[in-house]
């Protein structure tokens, strides 16, 4: 980089477009190389994602635990706004319900979806195989016409979507008529995703790993994956989780991000699909208020989600339940006091009548479930208790008042760094709390820090170079 006499950066000026990779604004249409990722439950809402596509970012919808009527409707709404882009939709991993990835997979090739976010995912699955390589095109050179971004933070995961598709499956899709002999022969030579997102220390399920030591580790493992496989495009990786101010998208970019994802903080904004006062409880949060609690999706395995502990009981309430889970074998086998206590306290109604209700939501999605309960008394007792652990997500989203105290909102120590730094102006209330704007000052304020950085760098490199050092 050309320095003046005096050691500065000559007349370069760093703005937020110019942070990030260009590979990645071109791919998806961006101006900058920023997505806000997907909050289950439709938190991160089509209104968010419009808001931030309209204003050159990207966001990603969130379609875990959606009904898939709904979704259809989110996606028909974000097309009609950003026919052109740019967006994601969710594809979040469930594994106990494989129909549920085929429907909506099915659901974004019929209607265009070009661009997904697959999240959760352990194993890469048929139904995500199916869409990556169904967009294959040769129009005069091969071309991956539905784009992937994978969010992980193993490294046994990210080397399952810097790899091609398992061929295996890929010749049960063609043998099924779902894709062509062209695609299934094109396969070989992409990778199953396009970016890899390296999710450190987040709000929701969160493997907590720091990111100055994740992002490094899959920016090494993608350039021994690109040797190996000599793709023409090589994998993108960016940094999510813990960004929320500038200095820590800064950070990020410094040490080799493509891209980089905001989460926690898009959920305070005006746009967020949750409640008023979630926002407010958000807007308030402080870095130690937040907790590690049973995740109701994966609870059997222990599982566990980061979430908000500040002005409600959900937390501690999770943790009764998984500790009584783990001593007893059945809902019989609860000692009478502590039946009594979650039956008047917690679940406020005895066990019998929240059992009706998870036969009621099983009955049309799953029976088989239901007969295994009713002859397994533990898988009883954890149906029993998910009931509670997976309303009180949507408690805090439609803001039930009774149950306030109960509501399980995620959330990560990001969301207390960013109150901390706009402390004072007027993004301290969340009403003023905009995706485009917090998305503006994050990336305005990661450009000034690098420049600063930048220059600093030069006028050290000019005393160096002052006392004879090369």
């Amino acid at each position: 980089m050309k320095r003046d006499n005096a050691g500065t950066i000559g007349h370069l000026k760093i703005s937020r477009g110019m942070l990030g990779s260009d590979a990645f604004k071109r791919a998806f249409h961006t101006r900058y190389a920023f997505y806000a990722g997907s909050m289950a439950n439709g938190i991160s809402s089509d209104t968010l994602v419009i808001a931030l596509g309209r204003a050159g970012y990207m966001g990603s919808y969130g379609s875990g635990g959606v009904p898939p009527e709904k979704v259809e409707l989110a996606i028909d709404s974000i097309q009609a706004a950003l026919p052109a882009g740019p967006y994601l939709v969710n594809l979040l991993h469930t594994p106990d319900s494989p129909e549920r990835e085929e429907a909506l997979v099915d659901m974004f090739l019929q209607k265009s979806v070009r661009a997904i976010e697959a999240s959760a995912f352990i194993d890469i699955s048929p139904a995500l195989i199916r869409y990556r390589v169904a967009g294959l095109r040769g129009n005069g050179g091969l071309y991956a016409g539905n784009r992937i971004i994978a969010k992980v933070s193993r490294s046994e995961v990210a080397e399952k979507f810097m790899s091609p598709p398992d061929p295996k499956i890929v010749n049960t899709l063609l043998a099924d008529g779902e894709i062509s002999a062209e695609q299934a022969e094109w396969a070989h030579t992409v990778p199953m995703a396009d970016d890899i997102t390296a999710e450190a220390d987040s709000g929701g399920h969160t493997d907590s790993r720091p990111l100055v030591s994740l992002l490094p580790m899959m920016v090494a493992l993608r350039d021994e994956f690109q040797r190996r496989f000599s793709y023409g495009q090589q994998v993108g990786v960016g940094a999510a989780g813990g960004i929320s101010t500038p200095l820590s998208a800064a950070g990020a970019f410094q040490m080799g991000a493509d891209y980089i994802v905001t989460g926690s903080v898009n959920q305070a904004c005006i746009e967020a699909g949750t409640s008023g006062h979630v926002k407010e409880l958000l807007a308030q949060a402080g870095m130690a208020d937040t907790i590690m609690a049973p995740s109701a999706d994966m609870f059997e395995s222990g599982a566990k989600v980061q979430v908000l502990k500040k002005g409600t009981l959900f937390p501690m309430n999770a943790r009764k339940l998984y500790e009584l889970y783990t001593q007893y074998d059945s809902l019989e086998e609860i000692p009478e006091k502590d039946r009594q206590i979650l039956q008047k306290r917690i679940f406020r109604q005895d066990f019998d009548a929240v059992w009706n209700l998870v036969k009621e939501y099983f009955s049309g999605i799953d029976k088989s479930r239901i007969q295994r309960a009713e002859a397994d008394g533990k898988l009883k007792m954890a149906l029993v208790f998910r009931w509670y652990l997976g309303n009180s997500a949507r408690w805090a989203i439609q803001d039930v008042s009774e149950r306030r105290m109960d509501m399980q909102i995620w959330c990560g120590q990001s969301m207390g760094a960013f109150n901390k730094w706009v402390q004072g102006t007027d993004l301290e209330l969340c009403g003023n709390r905009t995706a485009a704007v917090v998305s503006d000052m994050i990336m305005d304020g990661a450009a000034a820090a690098v420049q600063e950085s930048l220059l600093k760098y030069s006028i050290n490199s000019s005393v160096l170079e002052g006392l004879g050092y090369d």
